[in-house]
């Protein structure tokens, strides 16, 4: 379990309730070769195997390879994989990402007009359901061994997994069941408050009980992770549940910021920043492994998907990008990214129309040549927009990843890394949290930009470091990585007319929508099976 998963619990969800039962994990594997329910929780070891499970769960999509034998029933496996799901909402709803294809409701998503029946919001939720079922079979069934101390390091890792996957039900769905052991009857709808206590008071009860930080097997999370987590929950506590919780964020950042865990700051290919190194095909040894605190793994040979980093990079490439300089065999043509991104770099240089080509912020990974800059339409038109260069399976020496085919990359992609922890710690300075001090914010930021330029030109001081700058800082660092919708509904500006970006709403200049789409509606079909939920409001 350190570069790819195995899998040793074969399991399907063909329901569209929002946990599965217990039925669904005690049936006969579709892989002779692998374990049942009935004996995989024998030993330590085979229980080892089952928790291999529920992190594989959120890279792959199936039993073989990147299609056949999915966990899911009815629902794309490619399309539906986690991470995938999570750019797709957190992503292309927003200034960061645009795509050109006309997949039904896909287009609905970055124009922001999604329904109930959109696909994509449903696979989304379908997955994290996944993981909460899968998540809780394996902590009842794991109870036997628990006086095994390995073991108990065990089903607190399933605990985080599964209050990691309701953190995004929380912040995606806000209003949904909460589910924490193994029942056959419809479950009753939860709200968010419950919820937000349930994560809370869930990682700090594990905290304890995972490994030390930095101290795990690479991909699987330690003490640090459940830390990190929760300055996130109390970053965005004011959306969630109403209250001010900067306190609390400043507090779990600085366990974060203080452990083992730290900044890249290896160039490896020796281009003048160490911030590239993050995602590339070898981020799990090149040093960007010590900022990853929770990482999702990918092996180009051993775990496949059409999701991951899979779809980060093929989708990227387009027009007349060379696919070999990523390390794959061929570009899908679809994302690209909108000038509200591409603006908020500090550029060298220019063009002829005065619009950027070059940057002294080298995280601003663009290709620019036949690009346009403006956007005239989504369909089809790969060369509106500047593409994104940011992943690639490519090793620090240009050499690509292990899939001979050139179909899957060996990238593994960060779910939650250092640099984050560092902005958080900042916000919630900023916004009035207790026990920090802003000469610490703007010292830690200095760390991210002067990695970002190489050097000391972009250092800030005290009177630049604003609730804005960090906003713009959060796009600059985290682009891409799956945050930047919660990002803009924290500073009120996802809905708002306060910002617009290309194509917001529909809208070539960009406008306002309806301030319900700050939550992505409970999927039709599982209001329809379960009469207990109550659909969130204008949907």
């Amino acid at each position: 379990m350190t570069k790819y998963i195995k899998l040793t619990v074969i399991s399907i969800i063909t329901s569209v309730l929002l946990f599965a039962c217990t039925d669904d994990l005690d049936q006969t594997p579709i892989d002779p070769d692998s374990f049942t329910q009935l004996d995989v929780f024998k030993t330590p070891v085979e229980a080892k195997g089952a928790l291999a499970k529920l992190y594989s769960a959120l890279a792959v999509t199936g039993q073989q390879g990147p299609a056949g034998m999915p966990d899911i029933i009815g629902t794309d496996e490619g399309f539906s994989q986690y991470s995938r799901m999570l750019f797709n909402l957190q992503e292309l709803t927003t200034d960061n990402a645009v795509i050109g294809w006309g997949d039904p409701g896909l287009p609905d998503l970055h124009a922001m007009n999604w329904t109930s029946s959109n696909s994509f919001v449903e696979g989304m939720y379908y997955r994290l359901a996944q993981e909460v079922s899968f998540s809780n079979s394996f902590i009842t069934n794991a109870e036997a061994l628990a006086s095994d101390p390995e073991v108990q390091s065990y089903i607190a890792e399933a605990r985080f997994l599964r209050a990691y996957a309701y953190y995004n039900l929380m912040d995606l769905f806000a209003n949904v069941p909460l589910v924490t052991s193994i029942q056959t009857e419809l479950p009753l709808q939860s709200n968010r408050e419950e919820i937000f206590n349930f994560i809370e008071s869930e990682l700090q009860a594990i905290e304890s009980d995972l490994k030390a930080s930095k101290s795990n097997e690479y991909g699987r999370v330690d003490e640090t992770a459940a830390q990190a987590l929760l300055s996130r929950l109390y970053l965005n506590a004011e959306v969630f549940i109403g209250q001010d919780r900067f306190t609390d964020c400043i507090t779990y950042s600085n366990k974060v910021i203080n452990s083992a865990y730290s900044i890249n700051t290896s160039d490896g290919n020796g281009n003048g920043s160490a911030y590239d190194e993050l995602f590339l095909a070898d981020n799990n040894s090149n040093g960007a492994q010590n900022e990853f605190i929770f990482v999702l793994n990918f092996d180009g040979v051993n775990s496949q998907t059409w999701g991951g980093a899979t779809f980060l990079i093929h989708a990227a490439v387009g027009g007349s990008m060379n696919p070999t300089d990523f390390g794959i065999n061929g570009g899908w043509g679809g994302l690209r990214t909108t000038k509200a991104l591409v603006s908020k770099f500090e550029a060298s240089s220019t063009n002829g129309d005065g619009e950027p080509i070059a940057w002294a912020d080298k995280r601003a990974m663009f290709y620019v040549d036949g690009q346009n800059y403006e956007i005239n339409t989504l369909a089809n038109t790969f060369t509106d927009g500047y593409a994104v260069t940011k992943f690639k399976n490519v090793d620090i020496h240009g050499v690509a990843g292990s899939d001979p085919n050139g179909d899957h990359p060996d990238t593994d992609v960060p779910v939650i890394r250092l640099a984050e922890i560092f902005l958080n710690y900042a916000e919630a300075v900023k916004q009035g949290g207790a026990g920090g001090s802003e000469g610490e914010a703007v010292a830690l930021i200095n760390q991210l930009r002067n990695r970002a330029y190489g050097n000391n030109n972009g250092n800030i001081t005290s009177s630049d470091l604003t609730l804005a700058f960090i906003l713009d800082e959060r796009s600059r660092e985290l682009y891409w990585e799956g945050l930047r919708r919660t990002d803009l509904i924290r500073f009120n500006q996802f809905t708002t007319s306060t910002y617009v970006w290309p194509f917001k709403g529909g809208v070539s200049d960009g406008v306002s929508v309806s301030d319900f789409r700050n939550l992505y509606p409970i999927p039709a079909n599982v209001i329809s099976v379960n009469p207990n939920l109550v659909q969130n409001t204008g949907y």
